[in-house]
């Protein structure tokens, strides 16, 4: 549980060995005032309720859920790395494992997407380990239409706002971007249907194949920084807009086939803007939003992984480093925020110079911590 502009939710799917593959992951809030005793999911974790929700003071930590995990220790080679046996985390609230992903998306992301037809930037991102539920919180599951995620959710949020305001033209984009080794992709591309029928003939298109996004101080804003090479395509409709989702995720998933068929070995960000024209009332009023779903890849510990081989390895330590720096960044917007540090470290890498205009201040920023319950 953080500042008002970054809230941290947690979502715990089953353990692998009784999970489906679309297990689903509860909000379990407790409305009495005396919350019951907290089950046991399994022998690892529990789930506590707020023991005060109904305090005023945005400080109590009693008026936020909290996990608690007892931990094994962990020897490697003979040696204890963890000196803890159990730890304790708080969040503004807790999705256990029979949560939907429509409570899911009606508490973490709706109200961000709300606030981006209002004219603010907001983002959304899965964070955990590979098979922890991060792709299927933000993307969702292909078997069934209940599975949709955040994403698809979200542009359905869009263009029924879209639909509930004739007074209003609304001008809305996408890009699709993967970042792999610190070098951005754009799953989009100019030639988006051509490249997407060649794509699904080629069996072995590579990431490289894709065209390479690059960084670049902002002329006008030393501060900022341009996204060069990334195509922002017309999406008028829901269809349309849905269709340019599935052809990014066709991309993307070929492309990672031949370097890792087992997980992501990247971080992907949907972005969707929105431009908001006032017509009716001669006031003539333009907002501007724009809203970051981002998919993390997986967070490892480099001696669980079996890495074998330069390339995972490499993989892994760019992956874990471009963590440290979103993970830096947030803590120093929150340090900002209480009026403890001015500078917040944005450069350090493409994920975090990218997000730059949708983190903290007066953005909406939600972190979906995934846990898996073993």
């Amino acid at each position: 549980a953080n500042s008002a502009t970054i809230q941290i939710y947690a979502r715990v799917r089953p353990p692998r060995k009784t999970a489906g593959a679309n297990s689903l992951p509860r909000a379990a809030p407790s409305r009495s005032p005396h919350p019951p005793e907290p089950e046991p999911f399994s022998s690892r974790y529990t789930i506590f309720p707020p023991s005060n929700p109904g305090s005023d003071d945005p400080k109590d930590p009693s008026r936020f859920p909290h996990l608690h995990f007892d931990v094994p220790k962990d020897a490697d080679a003979g040696i204890v790395n963890n000196t803890k046996d159990s730890f304790d985390f708080r969040f503004d609230a807790v999705f256990d494992r029979d949560a939907s992903q429509e409570e899911v998306f009606d508490v973490v992301a709706k109200p961000v997407v709300q606030s981006v037809l209002e004219g603010y930037n907001g983002t959304v991102f899965a964070y955990g380990q590979t098979g922890s539920g991060k792709t299927f919180t933000i993307t969702g599951g292909a078997t069934r239409y209940a599975d949709r995620g955040i994403i698809p959710r979200s542009l359905q949020h869009v263009f029924a706002e879209v639909a509930r305001h004739p007074e209003s033209e609304f001008d809305v984009h996408i890009a699709y971007l993967e970042i792999y080794n610190e070098q951005g992709y754009d799953l989009l591309g100019e030639n988006i249907a051509d490249a997407a029928v060649e794509s699904l003939a080629r069996e072995t298109r590579r990431l490289e194949d894709l065209p390479k996004v690059s960084l670049h101080p902002d002329p006008s804003d030393p501060s900022s920084f341009q996204l060069r090479n990334l195509a922002w395509h017309a999406a008028p409709t829901l269809p349309s807009a849905l269709n340019l989702l599935f052809l990014g995720d066709t991309n993307r998933m070929i492309a990672e086939t031949p370097m890792n068929p087992s997980s992501s070995r990247s971080h992907c960000v949907f972005m969707v803007q929105v431009v908001r024209r006032q017509t009716g009332g001669g006031t003539g009023t333009v907002r501007r939003g724009k809203l970051c779903l981002v998919d993390l890849a997986g967070s490892e510990r480099i001696s669980r992984t079996s890495l074998a081989g330069s390339t995972l390895l490499r993989e892994a330590r760019s992956i874990n480093l471009s963590l440290h720096h979103l993970e830096q960044c947030i803590v120093a917007l929150h340090e900002k925020s209480l009026g403890r540090r001015d500078h917040v470290p944005y450069r350090n890498s493409v994920l975090t110079c990218m997000l730059k205009d949708s983190l903290g201040g007066n953005c909406r920023t939600v972190m979906v911590a995934t846990v898996v319950g073993e």
